[in-house]
């Protein structure tokens, strides 16, 4: 297949050296060198440091809100207008490329690859702390300022809680991640440029991009995949001390944060040194299958006709109030817009060239329609059946009795967000042995998300070499749990967000280009394809 674009890309390809990295490419060295200056001044000056983290957190969600709220938006619209134009029957790698995975392995790998933690962390932590806390859309807790529980509130309060949650881990963040990876499927599989972010913006620099302008643009997906990912693996690591605590009562510390991801971290190499095939993609069909049975229990050991009955009320309202809770102004709810939509939507954004590039790698075959629908639609119904049960039931739980609720304890009272599912579970028969799995589950996931990362950053950083050498992919795994430890030690929470906002920012603008040069490339396949018919 010829491409419609002149390829120099010879000077971005690295070469295997004695200790088996391509240690000729500028982004490796430069990245590398980058992220070992970034670990070492952490530690050194680590109160300097978390200072900065959260003056970099105060300025993104507070001054530039309106900034990433109209963005996210944007790209919703994009992708749905990509769904129903004439661009959705394009075929990621030409007419003739057919899937490469079957719908249920590739169900599984946008499974693991872009939720992951979040099932575990946020599930009873969100939809409880918006229906009480930081309610969208100015809804009203059902518990006045004496405490006192108002039983009439409490229907149109759980609904809300479910539905600003919804916003959150729906359609959003996925369009996010859908822009990012439909643009580097089509300048990859149809175009035959690297499968590097660079290639992307060839419509716009032409062979620039084969340059420091390129070279530019991949550092900084590279910085912003590390820290999407640091802030994923803090907080797996956050959960997963809580759980250890809950069931055989280990100390809550960083030291055994720390401790986790070093343990974690190591698991990871071995899958990572395995591969896609034999690695990842492993991994994360065993890790669908057991969350599917701990969902199914949760389901089951639970008020059951209730949790399904909530989750129902909640995606009603999510679709039923979608504009208002994506509107940019005229909002009544700033703790719940700023502190959380815009900490995600920043999230989003540097998770993306992580997500995307995992994505695209496996979409090869599909249709752009297709591709959009299911990267949009199934792992977000997946998401709000997940949330909506375990939301649903912690909900029950702490409004038929909050006095002696665990849930209430842990995310409105003393807010210990890390232990809001096994508060839930504490409720539940078979307590021990779920919190067990829920623990596994965690850190499964947790081994997972640095493996896909680690292959991501490792391509990127080869020049868009799938298949680069095994060390080099062990080297980025062991970087990835090195940022997460020194931002754990550098400032906790504040500090995770502090990496996925600071490079978020720029990457945002990187990603509207991106969807100028899917336009372009999309038309060029048009008219490919109307002159070959």
């Amino acid at each position: 297949m010829q491409t419609d674009y002149v390829v120099g890309q010879d000077n971005i390809k690295g070469s295997v050296g004695p200790i088996g990295f391509d240690i000729h490419n500028r982004v490796f060295v430069l990245s590398a060198l980058a992220s070992l200056i970034f670990i070492v001044l952490t530690l050194m000056f680590p109160a300097q440091a978390g200072a900065l983290f959260q003056s970099i957190v105060s300025f993104s969600t507070r001054t530039l809100d309106w900034y990433f709220m109209i963005l996210v938006d944007f790209f919703v619209v994009f992708c749905l207008a990509l769904i129903v134009l004439p661009h959705g029957k394009v075929r990621l790698g030409g007419p003739d490329a057919r899937p490469e995975h079957s719908y249920l392995s590739w169900f599984a790998l946008l499974f693991t690859a872009g939720i992951g933690i979040a099932l575990l962390f946020f599930s009873v932590l969100e939809p409880v702390y918006h229906a009480n806390v930081s309610s969208p859309l100015g809804t009203p807790s059902p518990f006045g300022a004496d405490g006192a529980l108002n039983l009439a509130a409490v229907d149109e309060a759980s609904a809300m809680g479910l539905a600003g949650t919804f916003l959150h881990w729906g359609l959003h963040g996925w369009a996010v991640y859908a822009v990012m990876a439909l643009a580097l499927a089509i300048f990859s599989y149809n175009k035959q440029l690297p499968f590097s972010i660079r290639s992307i913006f060839f419509p716009i620099l032409g062979d620039r991009v084969w340059g420091w302008w390129g070279h530019g643009i991949d550092i900084l997906a590279v910085f912003s995949t590390l820290f999407g990912l640091a802030t994923a693996l803090g907080l797996g690591a956050q959960q997963a001390n809580a759980g250890l605590n809950f069931v055989f009562g280990m100390a809550i510390n960083t030291t055994t944060q720390v401790i986790i991801i070093a343990l974690v971290t190591a698991v990871a190499l071995v899958s990572v040194w395995r591969g896609l095939e034999g690695g990842v993609k492993r991994l994360s069909e065993i890790n669908m299958g057991a969350s599917v049975l701990f969902f199914l229990f949760v389901l089951f050991a639970g008020p059951t006709l209730m949790a399904i009955s909530g989750m129902w009320t909640g995606i009603s309202h999510y679709v039923t109030e979608f504009i208002p809770l994506s509107a940019p102004f005229g909002r009544d709810d700033d703790a719940y817009r700023q502190a959380w939509s815009v900490f995600y939507w920043a999230w989003w954004v540097s998770w993306a060239p992580f997500v995307g590039m995992f994505v695209a790698r496996v979409s090869k075959g599909r249709t752009v329609r297709e591709f959009l629908l299911c990267v949009l639609i199934v792992p977000s119904l997946f998401i709000f059946i997940w949330m909506g049960v375990f939301g649903s039931i912690a909900l029950d739980q702490l409004y038929t009795n909050p006095a002696a609720s665990l849930v209430k304890e842990y995310v409105i009272d003393s807010y210990r967000p890390e232990l809001a599912l096994f508060g839930m579970l504490n409720e539940l028969p078979l307590t021990g042995l779920m919190s067990t799995l829920g623990i596994i589950l965690a850190l499964t996931f947790f081994v997972t998300s640095s493996d896909s990362g680690s292959l991501v950053i490792d391509t990127i950083t080869a020049g868009g070499k799938i298949e680069a050498p095994r060390p080099q992919r062990m080297f980025w795994a062991t970087v990835e749990g090195l940022i997460a430890i020194v931002l754990l030690i550098g400032g906790g929470l504040s500090a995770l967000q502090a990496g996925v906002t600071a490079t978020a920012i720029p990457f945002s603008i990187l990603m509207l280009l991106m969807c100028y040069a899917i336009i372009r490339a999309l038309n060029g396949e048009l008219r490919r394809m109307r002159h070959a018919s």
